[in-house]
């Protein structure tokens, strides 16, 4: 079978639902051209779409080492990349006691490659509230709000960051008001 029958086979496999499929006619077609950037990115999305992201991440990676000039092929990469970080910060997260600098960490990457992940920045409003972050908190709340103005769960943890940032604030200022009498 020459490569473009491979891909056929692929994409009459996506359209039928069999991803498992699909990826093993694209992996057929890398096999017989290597060097085609184009067939690892869409091996690439069809295994990030079946939630296989460390192969979606070996494809995206050899897609852009072999065609680095194709934005979307970047652009793919770190939005895999981002996804397996907000994972692994959610393993962090799930440890006890929790690894909440680490995750932290992870969790600002994954958004500043994909500022586009919802998942990343509830992730993130939720780890700053952990915190007592409120303000950071809301912010990426407020954000994840504007990428989608109906997400209840954005709308209620942001209202939530907002009035706890807003009450430590006039904690603050009550405790130094104190202090000047």
């Amino acid at each position: 079978m020459d490569v473009e029958s491979s891909v056929k086979k692929a994409y009459e496999a996506i359209l039928s639902g069999d991803f498992e499929q699909a990826i093993l006619r694209f992996e057929e077609a890398i096999a017989q051209e290597p060097e085609n950037g184009a067939i690892y990115y869409k091996c690439s999305i069809t295994c990030a779409r079946s939630g296989k992201w460390q192969k979606a991440l070996h494809y995206a990676e050899q897609a852009v080492l072999l065609d680095a000039e194709h934005a979307e092929y970047q652009y793919h990469l770190e939005t895999v990349k981002a996804r397996g970080m907000v994972s692994e910060a959610e393993q962090l997260l799930s440890q006890s006691p929790a690894h909440t600098d680490q995750a932290l960490v992870l969790l600002k990457e994954a958004s500043r490659l994909d500022p586009l992940n919802m998942e990343a920045l509830l992730l993130l409003a939720a780890v700053f509230a952990s915190l007592r972050r409120y303000e950071e908190g809301a912010a990426c709340a407020r954000e994840a709000l504007r990428l989608d103005p109906e997400h209840a769960a954005a709308r209620r943890l942001f209202a939530e960051l907002k009035r706890k940032s807003r009450a430590l604030r006039a904690y603050g200022l009550r405790t130094k008001r104190k202090r000047n009498r």
